[in-house]
């Protein structure tokens, strides 16, 4: 069964997530769970659906992502990056207007690895004068 589909992965911190568009009526399922369930957070829903709403295609597509890691802000960016890219695919014409939103930019931003005699990343075990 040969599916017209597009897909996209999306990362953010230690979220990773895999989007597949498929054309529908804008039923998003996230981990196979509705996206009102996975994110209750009405911020992180309106994120999601972020790319899809600014290129005028909100309601026009089915969602199917895979998302492992992270908390829940990581993960709804990564997904809103991975729709990114699933939308590129279905039409290069949106890079200019994603790219203007800076949704095409990957997030560098990662956590910071402890360091050997150190208590964190950059905090130090506390100095004792005396």
């Amino acid at each position: 069964m040969a599916m017209n589909q597009n897909y996209g992965t999306g990362r953010r911190k230690s979220a990773s997530s895999r989007v597949f568009l498929r054309p529908g009526t804008g039923k998003v399922t996230v981990n196979g769970r509705a996206l009102e369930h996975y994110f209750p957070n009405a911020v992180l829903r309106m994120m999601v659906n972020q790319p899809l709403v600014l290129s005028e295609l909100f309601g026009k597509f089915d969602l199917a992502v895979t998302v492992t890691g992270g908390g829940p802000a990581g993960q709804a960016a990564a997904i809103r990056l991975g729709v990114s890219r699933a939308l590129l695919q279905y039409n290069d014409q949106l890079k200019s207007m994603l790219r203007a939103a800076g949704l095409l930019t990957r997030d560098p931003r990662m956590k910071e690895r402890k360091k050997p005699g150190q208590k964190a990343a950059r905090r130090r075990f506390q100095y004792s004068k005396r």
